[in-house]
């Protein structure tokens, strides 16, 4: 039997690929084990998927500005690494599969230390602090976008982003039975993303009155962020994240509002949603969610609002003009080819697993 070890972790999109991934590899045989770090996202995740064991390390975050916490977490990376090493000395997997985060880089060197082949996976369209840590370690780097290939090295390998297929099963309407919606008004559904956006969640709240006269709303506002003041608004229904009710939920709804995360925006494609996109701005990120935003607009896949520019006010006015443009944007999508990456992705773990 082959045996893999996934890694990727620290938030729900490192973690969404991997998912996506191992039914497909259970299907062919293979025994999975993952790695990451202990009560975290991907614990969570994983822990939720029969017959896969997971394994914890030690993690640091990698930062690209000062932080006092820079002095100590370059030795939990290095106890992470030995950690590793010692996990994947006794595995003996024939292949690693990172798909990035800060729990991905003491993995990836510790398969290195025990000449296990790895392959990465890049989700934006400039890579990520860890994966760059990660290239010089792998046998080949698998991106969503066809842009990040060039920053690969040589190493890059067009795939797309892996996408759980049951995302695309989702029943209209049991969507709307389940969260309490009729046919009176369109479904937007806002996503902040796994851990909640409260720039979006405030601007949602203050514009709730205006929104909820033509919508009816579905609210994803992330873990703890749920908030007895708004519950029992009429048209109006929050929850804090989703997990197999995310199909129909997709289903259900007519327009979305997002994050643009690079994972979401593959769902969004793949789903055919009209979606407004709010990128996290450039001081509260690497700017890779700007860059994604302003790919699918000049595709015509969706608007963009950005978060400084965003108000009760012009959050009410870039839903409705959404809603308006919709089926221009539809069309758009319609054109473009379902991006899922799940056999392109398997494809090259295959040709890298160890003989």
């Amino acid at each position: 039997m082959k045996k893999i070890v996934l890694t990727g972790g620290g938030t729900a999109g490192h973690v969404t690929p991997n998912l996506a991934l191992i039914p497909r590899l259970q299907a062919d045989g293979w025994e999975v084990h993952y790695i990451g770090a202990a009560n975290s996202a991907e614990e969570e995740l994983i822990g939720r998927v029969p017959d896969v064991q997971f394994h914890t390390v030690s993690v640091g975050k990698l930062r690209r500005y000062f932080d006092l916490k820079n002095f100590s977490d370059p030795f939990r990376v290095v106890k992470g690494v030995g950690q590793a090493t010692r996990i994947i000395r006794k595995l003996k997997p024939d292949v690693v599969f990172s798909k990035g985060g800060f729990v991905s880089v003491p993995v990836v060197y510790g398969a290195r230390l025990n000449r296990v082949p790895v392959v990465t996976h890049e989700s934006d369209m400039t890579p990520g602090l860890a994966n760059k840590l990660c290239l010089p370690f792998s046998s080949v780097q698998c991106c969503t976008f066809p842009e990040a290939v060039k920053y690969a090295k040589g190493k890059g390998v067009h795939t797309g982003s892996p996408i759980r297929p049951e995302i695309l099963r989702g029943d209209k309407a049991e969507g709307r039975r389940r969260f309490g919606f009729n046919d009176s008004r369109p479904v937007l559904m806002v996503v902040g993303g796994s851990s909640g956006a409260q720039a979006i969640n405030q601007a949602v709240w203050q514009a709730l009155p205006r929104l909820t006269e033509n919508f009816q709303v579905l609210h994803l506002c992330g873990k703890g962020n749920l908030t007895a003041v708004y519950e029992g608004t009429a048209n109006y229904v929050q929850r804090e994240y989703l997990n197999e009710e995310m199909a129909d939920a997709y289903a259900c709804a007519d327009i979305l509002v997002s994050r643009a995360g690079s994972n979401a925006l593959c769902e969004i494609l793949a789903a055919r949603k009209p979606a407004l996109l709010i990128p996290y701005p450039k001081g509260a990120s690497r700017g890779d969610q700007l860059l994604n935003a302003e790919s699918f607009r000049k595709r015509g896949f969706s608007h963009v609002l950005q978060q400084e520019d965003m108000t009760s006010d012009s959050l009410v006015a870039a839903v409705e003009a959404l809603y308006h443009d919709r089926g221009a944007l539809y069309e758009a999508m319609a054109t473009e080819p379902t991006s899922n990456g799940i056999d392109a992705v398997l494809e090259q773990i295959y040709k890298y697993a160890k003989k």
